[in-house]
């Protein structure tokens, strides 16, 4: 080693406790009691008006009380918060919700160095396992990733509440979870750093490896199950993966450019209304593309996504522009500095992703096509 050179470091992060199964949710008080005196839950709309009066967790108790999340993880709204758990003198936070509710949780706590618990009540992202959460503008842009602390103490995940969730949100989660693999394998070949300051270890590979080979073996079935409502084998398997697999996955062995055709997507208002993972989803045939990735590969990953109905075209994240005016900033944004697409180990030029983000919907579009006829 070189006088001066700084020694390689790896580096992988974990969740303090991690929590799953059928009316885990019951064992909420417990955590609290564990961790502090007076626990505040910041939760989003559906978890406050059924999950936590079905499950009577802050009824006649002096010990927890509630709070409603605003919808976005924004200044305005962590400033707001950060009042209220001084106001009420709450010494541990609970984040329950989906990821934008959980996002907003883990960086108040963080912030004001109080314990967070995250109560996950979709299997939409891995934010819930992360020591990482990401800031958007009051108007849902990307802005920039908050790096917390620690990782969260506890992540509590009640299986039958996620299967009573509609399908949507664990078929983006599938998407998020589809990256993971893809993402660390490129910071591998690229010997790029991981979201945890250092370099990716054995273990965080093959986590994000088994979180791949878990989405292809149970992920259509975990899909139909959750239609039903019902918790079964593939359905368990589907939650672990998007949620803890993919979440120590993606930030012990780093980010590409999956994420950071999301944030590009952001900028066009109409994809709003799509979630994180569907987003990302796209972004991971995208990066096959501008990685020339090989055909058996390339078929395997989209035939996934068009299984379980994942967006594979412009038009299926609501983009009827495709013009270059319009794209063009999508691919300058993805392409910024700090994005994690530079990450990979083939150049990378907004033009390049542009031109590959044209190629993953002319696929998508002509495989449709193909499957229509």
């Amino acid at each position: 080693m070189q006088k001066n050179q700084l020694p390689r470091i790896h580096i992988a992060a974990f969740p303090g406790k991690y929590i799953q199964g059928e009316d885990a949710i019951h064992r909420l008080p417990e955590y609290i009691k564990l961790l502090g005196n007076k626990g505040l839950i910041i939760a989003s709309p559906t978890p406050v008006n059924r999950i936590i009066p079905t499950y009577h967790l802050a009824e006649n108790s002096d010990r927890i009380s509630v709070e409603e999340f605003r919808g976005e993880c924004c200044e305005k709204e962590l400033n707001r918060l950060s009042a209220i758990i001084h106001s009420r003198k709450a010494d541990v936070i609970v984040g329950m919700g989906g990821g934008k509710t959980i996002d907003t949780a883990k960086i108040v706590a963080d912030r004001v160095r109080i314990p967070v618990i995250v109560v996950p009540t979709i299997a939409s992202t891995d934010a819930p396992c992360s020591g990482c959460a990401v800031v958007y503008s009051d108007q849902g842009v990307f802005e920039s990733v908050y790096y917390l602390k620690m990782n969260p103490q506890v992540v509590l995940v009640d299986t039958g509440v996620i299967a009573a969730a509609p399908v949507r949100f664990l078929v983006a989660g599938m998407g998020d979870a589809l990256s993971t693999w893809f993402e660390a394998r490129s910071c591998e070949r690229s010997q790029s750093p991981n979201e945890c300051g250092g370099y990716s270890t054995m273990t965080g590979l093959s986590l994000a490896r088994l979180c791949y080979d878990t989405l292809l073996h149970y992920g259509h079935a975990a899909q139909l199950d959750c239609k039903k409502g019902i918790v079964t084998p593939a359905l368990d398997r589907i939650i672990e993966a998007n949620t803890l697999l993919s979440g120590i996955g993606f930030e012990s062995s780093g980010l590409a450019t999956a994420h950071a055709v999301h944030n590009g997507l952001s900028v066009l208002a109409e994809t709003h209304r799509f979630y994180h993972g569907e987003k990302v989803a796209f972004g991971v045939l995208t990066g096959l593309h501008l990685t020339h990735a090989s055909p058996e590969e390339t078929n395997t990953v989209y035939s996934f996504c068009e299984q379980i109905g994942l967006p594979t075209t412009f038009s299926d994240l609501g983009i009827t522009d495709v013009g270059n005016n319009n794209l063009m900033p999508v691919a300058l944004k993805a392409c910024a500095p700090t994005e994690a697409i530079h990450h990979e180990a083939v150049p990378v030029t907004p033009e390049k992703v542009l031109e590959a983000m044209m190629a993953a919907d002319a696929m998508g579009g002509s495989r449709k096509h193909l499957h229509s006829t």
